[in-house]
């Protein structure tokens, strides 16, 4: 007998069957109709990344999911959002990871019901076989079915935002003491304002996380049980917090913007003292010398012996007095 298992379809990353006794088993995506009308209690996980139409169609048939349904998760750039089909809950998340030290963004699309839970990556998404490898290795949320697999993939994408708010705090730290620094750097502004949006871009994407979580935690019984409801809470105070701790860097970050642009002005002011301190004693000699350069001939002091050695000394005297002035006052 043949037991080469036939190929899956273009875009199918894994396709697990769960028992409610037993040890979860790879299927394909043509025979799940014939796995959950077997099993009456297992559920059965879908996990694809940015499918085709063809693939999405079939899984589709399988399924019986709704056309628009279907149409968003083809399509990236949906907003967050949770939406209620028949018996099936749909859901669009954004999720993020760093890539060669800048944020990029993915989404992911899941079609969640009782009997099966479907995942649909796109763009910059990390893969959830660590999430489906938590499920299996922990029995306790094995055996809440499809709404235990929900809660790994949910948890994985708020604990791989926390990274990025770490990084982010990090380079606010770096950034906080250039700007601090005696000498000023033109670029250190231009970090601020880069991290400041990307960080409002992260903000975007997160924020309704939290929302989104909440509207699960309230749907119907059958599918969100009781014994999982304490896990997605957990994943809701998560998300408050990654809001929290956006919210706080953002903050901080225009504090460190206004602070910038303040000692910039500051020290603006300081150097316009200086030049004016010293325009002030060049002032002076170029006074007198200006004064004695208009070519009268009625002017008795420059019949003088001793007026040279005068007005040389007297210059001397006013330009040391108004450098021990400005000095003084912090002009110099």
């Amino acid at each position: 007998m043949d037991k080469t298992p036939t190929p899956q379809p273009s875009g199918v990353v894994a396709c697990t069957h769960y028992p409610k006794n037993g040890a979860p088993e790879p299927i394909t995506l043509a025979s799940v109709s014939d796995v959950l009308a077997t099993d009456t209690d297992g559920f059965v996980w879908i996990a694809l990344y940015e499918p085709d139409e063809t693939t999405l169609r079939e899984v589709q048939l399988e399924f019986d999911l709704h056309d628009l349904a279907i149409e968003d998760a083809q399509v990236a750039h949906q907003r967050p959002k949770i939406e209620a089909y028949g018996e099936t809950l749909f859901l669009a998340v954004k999720t993020a990871q760093t890539v060669d030290r800048r944020v990029k963004f993915g989404e992911t699309h899941l079609f969640f019901n009782k009997r099966f839970l479907v995942t649909v990556r796109h763009g910059s998404s990390l893969s959830y076989s660590i999430s489906r490898k938590r499920l299996e290795r922990e029995p306790q949320l094995m055996s809440q079915g499809s709404a235990g697999a929900i809660y790994v993939v949910l948890d994985t994408i708020v604990d791989n935002y926390l990274p990025l708010l770490d990084d982010f705090n990090h380079q606010l730290n770096s950034l906080e003491e250039e700007v601090l620094a005696e000498t000023f750097h033109p670029t250190t502004i231009q970090r601020l304002y880069e991290l400041k949006l990307e960080l409002t871009k992260l903000r975007i994407a997160a924020s309704p996380m939290a929302d989104i979580v909440a509207q699960l935690l309230r749907t119907r019984k059958e599918l969100v049980t009781k014994k999982i409801q304490p896990y997605l809470r957990d994943v809701h105070d998560h998300a408050l917090r990654l809001n929290d701790g956006i919210d706080t860097i953002r903050e901080m970050l225009s504090a460190a913007m206004a602070t910038n642009l303040s000692l910039v002005t500051v020290r603006q002011g300081e150097v316009v003292k200086r030049l004016g301190a010293w325009a002030a004693l060049l002032a002076v000699p170029t006074l007198v010398a200006s004064w004695y350069g208009m070519n009268f001939k009625f002017m008795p002091e420059l019949e003088s012996r001793w007026s040279y050695g005068i007005v040389i000394g007297a210059v001397a005297l006013v330009c040391i007095v108004l450098y021990r002035s400005f000095r003084k006052s912090g002009w110099l």
